[in-house]
C-alpha cells in the first residue's frame, strides 16, 4: 500500500477525518467500476494550486468532466504564467486599511494569503484571450469561455511565458484531454468583466460567447450520453454555482423534458458551509432525493473541512499514492 494511502487507512477512522476515508474509498470504486465522475471547484482552488494534485487526476482518468467558476478557470492560467510576480501575506489576517490599500496601489489583487499581480496575470491573459475573442467576432461564430482558453492554450502562444512546471495546471491538463468543462456564471468572473467591457466599448460582439443556458443544454446531451444504466459520480468541492447548476440537469432532463435518465450514482462534498441557515451549499446530501438529484442507495458524504486539505488528500488517495 502507498505512503499516503496508507497514512489514511492507518489514521484517519473516526470524524471528518473518517468521512475522507470513506468518501476517497468510494471514489477510488467508483472510478475502477469504470463509473465517470465529474468534479466542480467553488472558492479559490486553483490560486490555492489545486493544480498540483488535479492535473494528474484528469490525466489519469479519474474525472471525466469539470464545472469550475469563471474565477477558478482563469486563475490556474493567470498562476500559469504569472507565478514567480505572485505575493504571499502570510500575516494576512492582521493587515490595516492602508496597508490593504498600498496592494492595490501596486496592483495587486489579495485572495486570502494570495495576491495576483494585475499586469503580469490578469491583463497578460486579457491581451491573449482579447485576439481570440474578435476573430470569433468577425467570423461571426461563438463559443464557450473555456473554449477560448482551451485554443490559446493549445496554441502554445503562452508556453514562453510560463512560470510554473506545465504539468500542475489543471486547465492545461483538461485542454490536452479536451475535458468537457461546464463554466456557469462565467460572467461573474475578472475577464467576464473585462468581456462586458470591451462589449460596451464596441470592440467584440456579444454573440461571440456562450452563457450558462447554453451551458445547460450542453449538458442535457453529455448526461445521457455518459450516464449508463447507473448514473455519474458527483464530487463537489465548495458551494455556490459551480456545484447547484449542473446536478440540477438530472431533475431538469427528468421533470422538465420528461424523459428518463439514472440520478447521480455518487455525491461526496467539501464544505464548511452551515447547515442550519438555510443555505443550499450547506444542505446535507439528502435534503438532494426531495429534489431529484440522488437516489435513497447513492452514496453520499458530507466532509467538513478545508477543501485545500482534503481535495489533495483524497485525489492522491484516488491515485494510489
Amino acid at each position: 500500500m502507498s505512503t499516503i494511502t496508507n497514512f489514511i487507512e492507518h489514521n484517519y477512522r473516526h470524524f471528518n477525518a473518517a468521512a475522507l476515508r470513506d468518501a476517497a474509498r468510494a471514489y477510488k470504486k467508483h472510478i475502477e467500476d469504470g463509473k465517470p465522475m465529474i468534479i466542480t471547484l467553488a472558492g479559490a482552488m486553483s490560486t490555492a494550486e489545486l493544480g498540483l494534485s488535479l492535473a494528474d487526476m484528469i490525466r489519469e482518468g479519474k474525472v471525466q468532466a469539470i464545472s469550475c467558476t469563471g474565477a477558478n478557470l482563469e486563475e490556474d492560467v493567470f498562476n500559469l504564467v504569472a507565478h514567480n510576480h505572485y505575493e504571499r501575506i502570510p500575516n494576512y489576517r492582521n493587515l490595516t486599511e492602508e496597508q490593504e490599500e498600498d496592494l492595490l496601489n501596486r496592483h495587486l489583487n489579495r485572495v486570502t494569503d494570495t495576491c495576483i499581480p494585475e499586469e503580469e496575470a490578469i491583463r497578460r491573459i486579457e491581451r491573449a484571450v482579447l485576439k481570440s475573442w474578435q476573430k470569433a467576432s468577425d467570423a461571426g461564430t461563438s463559443k464557450f469561455p473555456h473554449e477560448y482558453l482551451y485554443e490559446i492554450l493549445l496554441s502554445g502562444e503562452l508556453e514562453e511565458k510560463y512560470q510554473i512546471d506545465k504539468k500542475n495546471s489543471w486547465l492545461l491538463a483538461a485542454a490536452e484531454k479536451n475535458l468537457p468543462m461546464i463554466v456557469p456564471g462565467w460572467e461573474d468572473s475578472t475577464l467576464g468583466n473585462i468581456f462586458a467591457g470591451r462589449v460596451i466599448e464596441g470592440k467584440i460582439k456579444r454573440e461571440c460567447m456562450k452563457t450558462g443556458i447554453d451551458y445547460m443544454i450542453f449538458l442535457s446531451k453529455w448526461y445521457p450520453e455518459n450516464c449508463g444504466k447507473t448514473g455519474i459520480g458527483f464530487f463537489q468541492i465548495g458551494g455556490g454555482i459551480a456545484g447547484d447548476f449542473p446536478i440540477c440537469v438530472v431533475p431538469m432532463i427528468e421533470q422538465d423534458l420528461e424523459l428518463d435518465v439514472p440520478k447521480w450514482n455518487f455525491f461526496c462534498q467539501i464544505s464548511d458551509s452551515t447547515t442550519s441557515y438555510g443555505s443550499y451549499s450547506g444542505a446535507v446530501p439528502n435534503e438532494k432525493i426531495t429534489w431529484g438529484k440522488l437516489e435513497t442507495s447513492s452514496p453520499k458524504f458530507i466532509i467538513e473541512s478545508d477543501a485545500t486539505i482534503v481535495a489533495p488528500l483524497i485525489f492522491a488517495y484516488v491515485l494510489g499514492r
